[in-house]
C-alpha cells in the first residue's frame, strides 16, 4: 500500500497509511468514540526494520492495514504505551502475524509480554532508537516513547489532540500525571512533535504541554473552590461535576467525576480536602478545619 504524505491537518482516514516522517507512519483504527476520539493512532517506526506502537483493539482489518503498511517480515517489534482496551489487544494477533517481539511497561489486561521497558531503556534499530518513558498517571504503566534523532515523542493517552486526558483512580494518579507532564515540560532539548494515540501531530510539543498543565490546575483550583462552598454539608463528586463542567455535555459527566475523584484524592494527600473513604468515588467531601 502506497503512503499518503499528511498535510497540515488532513482527514484522519481509518487504515490509511499517513507518512508523518521518513520514518514514521501513522495507521488509524476504525474504532471512533466518546472515549477515543477518531480513534487510536497505530505508528510505525522505521522502514527496513519496524516498531509498531499501539496496536489498538483486536480487529482484523487494521491488524492487516498495519502488515500491509510495513510488510509483516519488516515487523520487529511491538511496543505498547499502556494496556487499556483502545490500545493493546491487537497485540496477539499482530504478534502472530509477524513473529515480533512484544514491550511494554508490564504484564496486565491480558497483554504478556517477551520483554517489559523501565524508564530509559531502549530499542536500538538500523535507522532509530526508541527510548522508554516512564509517565505514570493516566495508567501506573504508562510509557512514552522517544524517537530520539526527531525528537518525535509518541505519547499514547498522556498527551492527545483535541482534548485532556482522563484520570481515573485508582490506577489513575493525578499527583503523578502533574508530574509526568512538568518532567516533559522540562526536557532539553525541547521536542520537536508529539504523536498522540488520539487526534493529529502536535507540532507544538510545548504550548500544548503549557495547555494541558494551565488546564489541570485550573480545575483543580475549581474543585477546591467547589468544596469550600459546599461546608459544612460537604460534597461528593457528582455535585461537584454539575457546578464545574457547565460547558461539558451531561453524557461526558460519569467520565469528568473521574477525574473530579483524582482531583479530591490528591487534595486529600496534600491536607487540603478530607473524607472517610478516599477509595469510594461516591464518597462526600469536606474541607478540614484551618
Amino acid at each position: 500500500m502506497t503512503d499518503v504524505v499528511e498535510p497540515a491537518r488532513p482527514d484522519l482516514v481509518p487504515d490509511v497509511p499517513v507518512a508523518l516522517d521518513k520514518l514514521v507512519r501513522r495507521v488509524l483504527c476504525n474504532n471512533p468514540g466518546m472515549m477515543s476520539g477518531p480513534g487510536t493512532n497505530t505508528y510505525l517506526v522505521g522502514i527496513d526494520e519496524v516498531a509498531v506502537i499501539d496496536p489498538g483493539p483486536e480487529d482484523e482489518g487494521h491488524t492487516d492495514a498495519i502488515v500491509g503498511a510495513a510488510g509483516a517480515d519488516a515487523i520487529r517489534w511491538i511496543l505498547c504505551t499502556h494496556t487499556h482496551p483502545d490500545h493493546s489487544p491487537g497485540v496477539p494477533a499482530l504478534q502472530e502475524r509477524t513473529g515480533a517481539e512484544v514491550l511494554a511497561f508490564d504484564d496486565r489486561d491480558g497483554l504478556v509480554c517477551d520483554r517489559h521497558l523501565a524508564d530509559g531503556d531502549t530499542v536500538e534499530a538500523t535507522e532509530f532508537t526508541l527510548r522508554a518513558v516512564h509517565t505514570p498517571g493516566h495508567a501506573s504503566n504508562h510509557l512514552c516513547y522517544l524517537l530520539e534523532r526527531e525528537r518525535m515523542l509518541f505519547t499514547g493517552d498522556h498527551v492527545m489532540d483535541g482534548s485532556t486526558v482522563v484520570i481515573s483512580p485508582p490506577d489513575g494518579d493525578m499527583a503523578a500525571y502533574l508530574e509526568s507532564i512538568r518532567r516533559l515540560q522540562a526536557w532539553r532539548p525541547a521536542l520537536r512533535s508529539i504523536a498522540p494515540a488520539h487526534g493529529h501531530l502536535i507540532d507544538d510539543p510545548a504550548a500544548k504541554l503549557d495547555e494541558y498543565l494551565t488546564h489541570r490546575l485550573a480545575r483543580e483550583a475549581q474543585v477546591l473552590a467547589e468544596l469550600e462552598a459546599s461546608m459544612p454539608e460537604g460534597a461528593g463528586t457528582e455535585l461537584l461535576v454539575e457546578k464545574i463542567y457547565t460547558d461539558v455535555h451531561e453524557l461526558l459527566h460519569p467520565v469528568a467525576r473521574r477525574s473530579v475523584w483524582a482531583h479530591l484524592r490528591k487534595l486529600g494527600d496534600e491536607g487540603l480536602a478530607a473524607t472517610i473513604d478516599r477509595d469510594d468515588p461516591d464518597a462526600t467531601w469536606f474541607t478540614p478545619d484551618r
